[in-house]
């Protein structure tokens, strides 16, 4: 992964302080400012309307445009849990989204999304939109995408989660008994055409099991991985990205 800042957006009704740890860790790890664009659950319920994102993904421009004016490359890495991954795959976008030309990818050379729900048979109307408008990896000849899907055993996770995986998954993919993080299953975060990361053990959120992707020690497991798939990427010119998952 490039030396660079780096530019967090959560994920729908994830308060700010739960991203603590993560911010933490990656400026350890990066050895650069990272920073979390804040949004509260107020903003967040207004998000089933196009306005809330355009002021959100304003707030996003405004953070990278600081941070990559003194960037050692001029670039930024963006990182997106849940929702904040589908947002920012519109960022990256230089097509009008509700008045706005945000053309993140000027701006932006990594785009990584943890548990993003990028498909579902029951999606929301502008998840839908970003699907049809910009499907796959649109823009991977400048940016490098990377998807990271947690693969969780329901039995580690929390009886919140046991109660609501089935009707999760079953919503996403038609199989409530599918493998995944208990919000999404890895079929739907892994993006077509991008790096595709799995981690076993690994859930959506605080609330879902003990090990989620925000905890110290999975943004070590998730950074290790990109880096290296970022190295066998540059290794195979032409080849292709292939996938890693961990071992169980």
């Amino acid at each position: 992964m490039p030396r660079q800042p780096i530019v967090i957006l959560g994920g729908f009704l994830i308060s700010p302080e739960a991203y603590a740890p993560m911010v933490a860790r990656l400026e350890q790890l990066s050895g650069q400012p990272v920073k979390l664009v804040p949004v509260g659950k107020a903003e967040w319920l207004l998000t089933v309307f196009a306005f809330a994102w355009a002021r959100i993904l304003d707030r996003v421009a405004t953070t990278v445009a600081e941070l990559a004016a003194h960037s050692p490359t001029g670039r930024v890495t963006l990182i997106g849990h849940s929702s904040g991954g589908i947002m920012l795959r519109l960022f990256l976008d230089d097509a009008p989204f509700q008045g706005r030309s945000y053309d993140g990818k000027a701006l932006a050379d990594t785009l990584m999304m943890l548990g993003s729900p990028h498909t579902a048979l029951k999606a929301t109307v502008l998840r839908r939109m970003v699907q049809r408008r910009l499907p796959g990896s649109p823009f991977a000849d400048r940016v490098s995408y990377v998807s990271v899907a947690g693969d969780m055993d329901l039995e580690s996770a929390t009886p919140m989660a046991r109660r609501l995986t089935p009707t999760a998954y079953r919503n996403s993919t038609g199989d409530a008994h599918d493998h995944g993080d208990g919000l999404v299953p890895v079929a739907s975060a892994l993006l077509e055409g991008s790096t595709p990361l799995v981690l076993p053990g690994v859930a959506h959120g605080g609330a879902f099991g003990p090990s989620w992707y925000g905890s110290p020690e999975v943004v070590e497991r998730w950074w290790a991985l990109a880096q290296e798939a970022e190295s066998s990427s540059s290794a195979q010119s032409g080849a292709g990205c292939r996938g890693i998952a961990e071992e169980r």
